[in-house]
């Protein structure tokens, strides 16, 4: 037994760089191997076994790679509260934050730069929730779009704060989608929302499935996917 492994029936954990961090165990009915991953925002170890898979044999799997997760955790970016001169993520793009006292409090965009007024020690809260607006609003036309082109009605939409996920489907249609993604490129949001979607006709991942999302996303599924393993725990950097 390797004797930094921490290890209950119910709340697996390994020690990473000096804390205790969460092992969530999924099994996936296709799957032909047990694959390991780090959360975006460093929160989890995701463990993913085949269904015939013991779960000691991918808790051993999982401290066996302690050296590639602990360098997967020394490479999360730093969280960084926003702040005036400084810079905001916004659909791909860096924009300059403008801040000046007597501005207006809701921030405006103009070109390439966010102007915002009122106290600067409240500045962050108010670029979070006009991002929250922003995110709100572009997936609410990315939705309607989507299901008009799937035959579906809009489902509720609510936005998520989830640190594990950027969007799910409920049950009852619900759809949520991960605030942060307004951050992201255009084509990136949108790849999320018309994954959500689809799991409205299937809620699988079968073969029925993807060939639905190929079929209602514009662009490069291939693509975008890359684009959120190398840069997706950037977007997690900021606000916390």
């Amino acid at each position: 037994m390797i004797d930094w492994l921490r290890r209950t029936p119910v709340d697996p954990r390994l020690e990473l760089c000096g804390r205790q961090v969460p092992v969530t165990i999924r099994r996936h009915p296709t799957a032909r191997r047990m694959t390991l991953h780090l959360a975006p925002d460093g929160s989890e170890i995701r463990l993913t076994l085949p269904r015939w898979g013991r779960t000691s044999d991918g808790l051993d799997f999982a401290a066996s790679r302690r050296d590639w997760l602990e360098g997967q955790m020394a490479h999360l970016p730093a969280s960084s509260a926003p702040e005036a001169g400084g810079m905001l993520l916004y659909r791909g793009q860096e924009l300059a934050i403008h801040w000046h006292e007597k501005a207006r409090r809701r921030p405006a965009l103009e070109e390439s730069r966010l102007l915002v007024g009122g106290p600067q020690d409240g500045l962050a809260p108010r670029l979070k929730r006009w991002l929250e607006g922003e995110a709100l609003r572009h997936m609410e036309a990315d939705l309607a779009h989507y299901c008009a082109a799937a035959g579906k009605a809009p489902p509720p939409l609510r936005l998520s704060r989830a640190q594990r996920r950027w969007g799910s489907c409920a049950s009852d249609g619900t759809i949520r989608l991960n605030w942060r993604l307004i951050q992201a490129p255009d084509p990136v949001r949108r790849s999320v929302v018309a994954h959500e979607v689809a799991h409205l006709s299937h809620f699988d991942h079968s073969p029925a499935f993807h060939a639905l999302l190929a079929e209602l996303f514009e662009g490069d599924l291939k693509e975008v996917n890359r684009w959120l393993k190398a840069h997706g725990r950037r977007l997690y950097s900021t606000f916390g």
